[in-house]
């Protein structure tokens, strides 16, 4: 049986973006050019995701504010979800909400209880322009909806209220890379 290259394996390794740099509060811009710029910059953000042991990366987190994101993430049930995204639209972002841990490679080291919706449906394209339509149920749609809003220039901790939000910016004010 032939296995295809996994992501990432042609990609360089970049630096990730961090909490108070301005690109990730910029909101992202559509993607217009689907050629092997794009394709490039995918690949690099499947191997620094998969060098920083993430389950998912904006562009916004390598510095590059465009409407793109990868994800390698299961689900509640262990199904791994592989792929990513170009200018995705939200469709639906339903179900019960649950506050579950969430952290995120632009605050490393630090997570939160973050409130998400159960089920998430978006709609986008492929590197090669192909429209595409990803579900996703559980941890997966977590992943899926910390990864959209990235794209519009928002973070985690945006949603984590009281003494929750205090708290992981406390924290994140005390950590080391915070001085960079």
């Amino acid at each position: 049986m032939r296995h295809r290259s996994l992501p990432g394996v042609r990609g360089r390794v970049r630096p990730l973006t961090l909490l108070g740099d301005p690109v990730l509060r910029a909101p992202g811009a559509e993607v217009t050019a689907f050629g092997p710029e794009l394709a490039a910059l995918v690949e690099d953000m499947f191997a620094t995701m998969y060098a920083a042991r993430g389950v998912g990366l904006a562009a916004h987190q390598v510095g590059e504010p465009l409407r793109v994101f990868v994800f390698d993430c299961e689900d509640d049930e262990g199904l791994r979800h592989l792929g990513h995204l170009v200018n995705p639209r939200l469709v639906a972002r339903d179900g019960v909400s649950v506050r579950g841990p969430e952290g995120c490679l632009s605050l490393p080291g630090l997570e939160a209880a973050t409130p998400r919706y159960d089920r998430t449906v978006l709609e986008g394209r492929t590197v090669t322009g192909e429209p595409l339509r990803v579900e996703g149920t559980g941890w997966f749609a977590r992943c899926l909806q910390h990864e959209y809003d990235h794209l519009g220039g928002e973070l985690y901790v945006d949603r984590v209220r009281g003494w929750r939000h205090r708290r992981v910016m406390r924290q994140a004010a005390r950590a080391g890379w915070a001085d960079r």
